[in-house]
């Protein structure tokens, strides 16, 4: 049984970690780490399913990872960090789903890979990745004639805009097309702009209501346009996601270390 540790775990995600993780035949909860001051301390981590696990909510880094072999971490940037501290002291791998990293914070995460294994994806859901995947294919196939636009929309309470997922997308088409998301992506438009620059990569951002998350890309061309979209109904497919990232670094040799995504986890396809 591959033991394993939520953070965040009165969260959304972590209530739907925590079920996953109850769910399965082959993982075990071995810890539950929320932040000082939630009501969810000292409570038994599967309550909120009427359910006894034996396994109490606790703010202690050192409690809540003891005997973990994983952590699972879908919470903020400066948490996910201080957790990455104790994981590199216990020895403890951990899949990383939070998102909103700057450049300094993604530094510190790729020196911490250089002692631990961590699997980091702003998105753990494996179709989104079947999708990047299409994307690229899309994008090389359909070449510069196709102007490109990234449409994502989550809930009211999310933080970071554009999506980590939608990021990662407007990564994927650049690279497809061989330039930098840094000088052609386009994330604002207001006034009088102008016409739209060649080979721009433009972003649209709505939030609102409980949108789990939907991301549609449009290749519009000439007469015609393609539209290749992705739409979460639930969480429930970020933690298999996240569950699957866990069993692959559960089966890495010990003592390896090293920073991997959902295309190592998924493999080659």
């Amino acid at each position: 049984m591959l033991r394993i540790a939520i953070a965040g775990a009165s969260g959304r995600m972590g209530h739907m970690l925590i079920e996953a993780v109850l769910a399965s035949g082959d993982c075990t909860l071995s810890g539950a780490l929320d932040i000082p001051g939630s009501p969810a301390l000292g409570q038994d981590a599967g309550a909120f399913l009427g359910r006894a696990t034996g396994v109490a909510v606790t703010a202690d880094l050192r409690t809540g990872l003891a005997g973990a072999e994983v952590l699972i971490d879908f919470t903020r940037p400066e948490g996910t960090l201080a957790h990455l501290d104790a994981c590199r002291a216990l020895g403890v791998r951990a899949v990383i789903g939070t998102t909103g990293f700057t450049p300094a914070q993604k530094a510190a995460l790729a020196a911490h890979a250089q002692q631990l294994a961590l699997v980091l994806a702003p998105n753990m859901s494996v179709a989104v990745h079947v999708m990047l995947r299409l994307l690229d294919q899309a994008t090389r196939a359909l070449g510069e004639d196709y102007d490109i636009e990234v449409l994502e929309m989550h809930h009211r309470h999310k933080v970071d805009a554009p999506s980590g997922t939608a990021l990662a997308m407007g990564e994927v088409l650049a690279r497809a097309r061989g330039v930098s998301l840094d000088t052609q992506g386009v994330f604002t438009r207001h006034g009088q702009t102008g016409a739209r620059p060649p080979g721009a990569i433009g972003f649209a951002t709505l939030r609102g209501g409980d949108v789990v998350g939907d991301h549609t890309v449009v290749f519009a061309g000439t007469g015609e346009r393609i539209e290749i979209a992705h739409k979460s109904s639930s969480r429930a497919n970020y933690a298999a996601g996240a569950l699957r990232a866990a069993r692959f670094l559960g089966g890495l040799p010990k003592g390896q270390s090293g920073l991997y995504g959902m295309d190592d986890v998924l493999g080659p396809g």
